[in-house]
This record gives structure tokens, sequence and C-alpha cells, in this order.
């Protein structure tokens, strides 16, 4: 192919497909890992698009991009947070992501995954410290509790989750990244499954957006009595950070006077959509 960059392979080979121009534009990103090309959710849609969409177009975008398989998002549903991922080329959707040296599989058409929450992923494994139990409330296949596992001295690791899908990746993740035997997986919900862990947490990961706040006094009951460290997940808008954090302390502070809340640090994890910011408080309560 004429074209050097990856934009321009994908060009000449949906040019060559279609024995003409693009009738629609191409898309400007995609995620590509593994033999997998995950493309937009708006990409190739439209009146435009319509009498082409079929196995001939996907196998073209498969091979301007050096890929077996095409997937291509679209919305995250339901309180299990399930893929909106289909499946344009290829049956097989199982696949893994290795990133910081840790191997992530799941199923992508059931189960989500953020690129964009990479440096999140990497800090958690750098703030844990050693000898530490960590509780994390929405471990999904384990997004924050696999890097506390791989890359820090934590001594015990409990994940929560409720999705029957993302359970069956996350114990898949524990074997392959071989750091099942310092993890235990409480399925179900977690306000009911952390009944058993209450007082043992150094440590306690509320990873779940728009909001965590159901489970709030859930992972208050189960830090230490000596107290410990919350990392709360939320959406707020560019330029509202420190009204968010004092929005969420305050709902801490209603819900326990056991506790001295106060804010160690905020972290922006990336952009969420127009105007909203996905963004991680650290609390401490002692």
């Amino acid at each position: 192919m004429s074209g050097s960059g990856p934009h321009e392979r994908l060009a000449d080979s949906v040019s060559a497909y279609l024995g003409r121009g693009p009738p629609g534009q191409l898309p400007k990103k995609w995620e590509k890992f593994s033999d997998v090309v995950l493309l937009p959710s708006d990409a190739f849609t439209g009146r435009d698009w319509e009498e082409f969409r079929g196995v001939g177009l996907w196998q073209s975008v498969a091979e301007g991009l050096d890929a077996l398989r095409v997937g291509q998002n679209g919305e995250i549903t339901g309180e299990t947070r399930e893929s909106g991922v289909a499946m344009l080329l290829g049956d097989d959707d199982w696949v893994v992501r290795r990133e910081s040296g840790i191997d992530y599989g799941y199923r992508m058409t059931r189960c989500m995954f953020s690129a964009g929450n990479v440096n999140e992923r990497r800090r958690m494994g750098e703030v844990a410290g050693q000898g530490e139990v960590v509780v994390d409330m929405f471990s999904g296949i384990g997004y924050y509790s696999l890097p506390i596992l791989v890359h820090s001295r934590a001594s015990h690791v409990h994940c929560c989750e409720w999705n029957p899908e993302a359970i069956v990746a996350l114990k898949w993740n524990l074997k392959k990244n071989r750091v099942e035997d310092r993890c235990t997986v409480h399925e179900g919900d977690n306000r009911l499954t952390s009944d058993a862990l209450r007082g043992v947490a150094d440590r306690v990961i509320l990873g779940l957006l728009p909001t965590a706040e159901g489970s709030f006094e859930s992972s208050i009951e189960i830090l230490r009595e000596s107290g410990g460290a919350l990392h709360v997940h939320g959406l707020a808008r560019p330029n509202h950070y420190e009204k968010w954090s004092e929005e969420v302390l305050g709902k801490l502070r209603a819900i326990s006077t056991s506790f001295d809340f106060t804010a160690s640090d905020l972290v922006r994890v990336k952009s969420y959509a127009p105007k909203w910011d996905h963004v991680v408080l650290d609390v401490q309560a002692s």
C-alpha cells in the first residue's frame, strides 16, 4: 500500500475493497491491541456507509490496520456495567491486554476496559503499602486490584464483584498473573458481601462511575478501627473539582462520626464526557 501511516493504510485498504474512494469519513482514532482493532461507536455509520457495512468492509479494515479481528464500541449498560462492544469480524471475543507487565483477559463483548485509566491503574500499584489489606469494592476484571497484587507488597486484596462475566475474567487474571494466593473474591452485592470484612481494610477502592455513593457506608465499616484510605471515583466538572471534593467529604461525614475524613489528593483520570471529568479523591480516615 502506498500510505505509510495507519490512517493512510486504512484509507488505501478500504478504497481498494470499494473500488473507489470512501463514501464517508473514515475514523480518525481507534484502539489496537493484540490482534484486535476496536472502532469507536460512530465509525462507518450513517447513510453513506449503510450499503457497505459487511464482512468485506471489516476485512479491509483489518487488513489495513494489521489485525485479525474487528470490534466496535457501544454503550455501557446496566448495573453490572456490561460492555456494548459488538464483534464485526471474528467470533471469538476473548482478548488479553498486556499493560505494565500485567495480563488482563476478558470477553470484550461482556466486560468493559478503559484504556484511558492506565495511569490510575499504575498509581494503585504504587500507593498500596507493605503489609496492607486492600478491599476493592467494584473490582471488575481486576483493573486496580491486579496492579496492587503484582506491583506492591500489600499482604492481601479482597475483590468484591457482582457481574458473573467479570468474575470469570477476574479469576482467570489472578491465576494468569500468579497472584491468586493473595486475593479473595467475594461474589455478589458488595453492600452484603462486605459484612464479612468489617474492620479489616487499610485501603478501600471505590471505582464505580458515575458514583459509588451507594457503598460509602459499607466502605467505612470495613476500615480498621484506626482508620485508613478511601479512593473515591466520580465525575466532576472541570474547574469545579473542589466543590465535588467537598460534597464527597460531606457525605462521608454525614454517614459516620467515627472518623475524621480529610482529602489527601485529587487526581484527574481522564475526560469522561463533554464538561465532565473522571476524577479520584483520596480520602484519609483517621
